[in-house]
């Protein structure tokens, strides 16, 4: 027998965990099936929707981060070169623009191959991985498409560190 032909059966769904780890940080949340859950999260830049879903088929636990702010189609291109900007200085998910919404996404994928169960602590980086990367650039993409400012000026914004104390 080949190793091709060896089929696993999962002891869990993994969107399971993720729906402990949702409840355990007391955020509202929807499974509209068996296989997805939603939920919104409030930052402090932003309301932001995630939505995790379970892919058998690549034995992946995908999420989905979107910001609450719609990119006009005058300001596309400029936010493609932010997204570009951005996803460089990326380890871990990168940021896309889904055009018929005209909204920016995060998004990432914990991988579960062979039967591999996720954790509480994998669940959890996930979520807190999609939310960080919301709020650390959401200045970033706010200014390219409110204020006009091409990326490497709106990087250049949102992403000064303040040093020292008043």
């Amino acid at each position: 027998m080949q190793l091709a032909e060896v089929q696993f059966r999962r002891q869990s769904n993994p969107v399971d965990m993720v729906e402990l780890v949702a409840a355990s940080r007391d955020w509202a949340f929807e499974r509209p099936c068996d296989d997805e859950i939603e939920m919104s999260v409030d930052g402090t830049r932003a309301r932001y929707s995630l939505s995790l879903s379970w892919m058998e088929h690549c034995e992946a636990l995908h999420l989905g981060c979107a910001f609450e702010l719609k990119v006009p189609a005058h300001r596309e291109a400029e936010v493609l070169r932010l997204l570009a900007r951005t996803n460089e200085a990326m380890l871990l998910g990168h940021f896309d623009l889904w055009p018929a919404e005209g909204a920016v996404m995060f998004r990432h994928a914990l991988l579960l191959s062979g039967n591999a169960e996720p954790t509480s602590e994998q669940a959890e980086r996930l979520l807190t991985l999609a939310l960080e990367n919301c709020e650390r650039y959401f200045d970033a993409f706010h200014f390219v498409i409110w204020a006009n400012k091409t990326a490497e000026e709106a990087l250049a914004c949102a992403m000064f560190e303040t040093v020292g104390h008043a």
